[in-house]
């Protein structure tokens, strides 16, 4: 009997540490994503996610449905923006208090990638993200995009939940929608409208480059401030669009919200996700809405379309044999309006990918191919470069085996120190940096890619050589 006993106990020992030491491996492997576009990481992800579609209801209106689905994966987004170089004195901090503002962010991958406006988190100096139970992460920006008004954050974790992709070109106007987000910082707020309008301009976008894209999707769900970066979604829960502007005079909700369509925000997304920054293709024209003046104006006989003003030299237009005086009717089949329509169509696409433009000539409908350039008239698309020296600092990653050693997810280890902002800040060799603003660092191309998006006053957290936790500002 106490042999047998014996036998369990070791048998049982056995499989517990087998267990145990799964779970510390599994632990230590880097996080890093393997895809580069998370619509399909959500289709591997997204089994048990009903076929897309536009939801209706034969029988009575339930919100009750979408709602549950996806309040949890809405998060209250906290930034703060300093007013001057990061100080530890505490002292320092309350003479001179941060600004800080809200929004709001939609989980749209079960690994802690978020999608938000551009506007929520311009120029925070830490971005703080508050789930639906209250849980708190300090967020990394991945990459942001001004000309659409969206960035991309990363939260670290696992098993969030998400709301999945949804079509918004198959919303139709009348449409039920609702609008969750964090208003006036009231969490998980729910409101419902319907869809009143698609690819609206309402002028309240800017761009160095002129590159700014307004195709809203225009709704009657009440949305405030804190709303922005939140999700608009379909009755079946799927998203169709971030909520991002009102029209008012007053500040407050007056009647009708924007968001931004969902088929423009993945291509956004994945573009940001593997590139760091938008990844633009241009037909290279200058162009105005068709309406009934121009059309008197310039002798045509259509009174919809894109009227092509100029075709920039070397451009994907001039190549392709497009004209001043051409009217874009079609792109990739689908007819367009007006240029916000159009815009939102052609930014779908990468550089060096093809569309098919159709449009109208001397009273003749025609078609080309156009291939698309960048605003520099390449085609080449690059991976930001993985920089291993940074402002005299010699960055190396750490193996698995010593992140393991030192009970850390990651970090990065500075190899040696010259002369330089590190040095300056009190860096020292040796030194493993493990949080910047609070966020975490993975490797040397995450620190990369958070100290690209950087200025003024940051914090920097780590570990020394004697394995005690070292943190010091560092004026970027």
């Amino acid at each position: 009997m106490k042999r047998t006993l014996l036998v369990l106990l070791v048998v049982c020992s056995s499989i517990i540490g087998a267990i145990i030491g799964t779970l510390l491996t599994l632990r230590y492997i880097s996080n890093q994503p393997t895809y580069t576009s998370i619509e399909e990481h959500q289709k591997s992800k997204a089994i048990n996610f009903v076929t897309d579609s536009s939801y209706r209801f034969n029988a009575g209106i339930n919100f009750e449905n979408a709602a549950k689905l996806v309040t949890p994966a809405v998060v209250h987004i906290r930034t703060v923006y300093g007013l001057s170089g990061f100080s530890l004195n505490a002292l320092n901090s309350y003479m001179n208090p941060h600004a800080q503002s809200s929004g709001s962010g939609v989980i749209i991958s079960d690994d802690g990638y978020i999608v938000t406006n551009f506007h929520v988190i311009e120029d925070a100096t830490s971005i703080e993200v508050v789930m639906n139970n209250n849980q708190r992460f300090f967020a990394k920006l991945i990459g942001k995009d001004p000309s659409t008004d969206l960035a991309l954050l990363k939260i670290k974790g696992t098993h969030f939940p998400y709301v999945k992709y949804g079509n918004s070109d198959a919303i139709i106007l009348g449409e039920w929608v609702l609008a969750i987000g964090n208003p006036f910082d009231l969490n998980s707020t729910v409101t419902a409208g319907i869809v009143s309008a698609r690819a609206r301009n309402i002028n309240i976008l800017r761009d160095k480059n002129n590159l700014q894209i307004e195709s809203f999707i225009q709704t009657d769900a009440a949305v405030n401030p804190g709303n922005s970066g939140g999700a608009l979604v379909n009755l079946e829960g799927e998203l169709i669009g971030i909520n991002s502007a009102i029209a008012t005079a007053t500040g407050a909700y007056a009647g009708y919200s924007f968001a931004i369509p969902v088929s423009l925000v993945k291509k956004i997304m994945d573009d940001l996700l593997e590139f760091g920054e938008v990844q633009r293709g241009l037909l290279g024209i200058q162009i105005a809405d068709v309406d009934a003046q121009l059309a008197e104006e310039e002798k045509l006989d259509v009174v919809q379309g894109v009227f092509v003003r100029a075709v920039n030299e070397g451009s994907a237009a001039a190549l392709c044999g497009l004209h001043t005086g051409d009217v874009i009717t079609a792109i990739n089949g689908h007819r367009v309006a007006g240029v916000s329509e159009m815009q939102e169509w052609v930014a779908r696409n990468r550089p060096g990918q093809s569309i098919e433009v159709s449009y109208r000539r001397n009273r003749t409908d025609r078609s080309v191919t156009a291939k698309l350039k960048k605003y520099d008239g390449t085609e080449s698309m690059s991976k930001p470069v993985v920089d291993f020296v940074m402002e005299g600092a010699e960055l190396e990653d750490i193996s698995y085996s010593q992140l393991t050693h030192l009970n850390l997810d990651g970090g990065v280890r500075i190899k040696k120190i010259t002369e330089g902002k590190w040095k300056k800040g009190g860096a020292k060799e040796n030194y493993v940096i493990t949080h910047i603003d609070k966020a975490p660092v993975d490797n040397v191309a995450d620190l990369n890619r958070i100290m690209n998006l950087k200025k003024g006053g940051v914090l920097v957290e780590g570990i020394n050589e004697s394995n005690e936790k070292v943190a010091f500002a560092l004026d970027w």
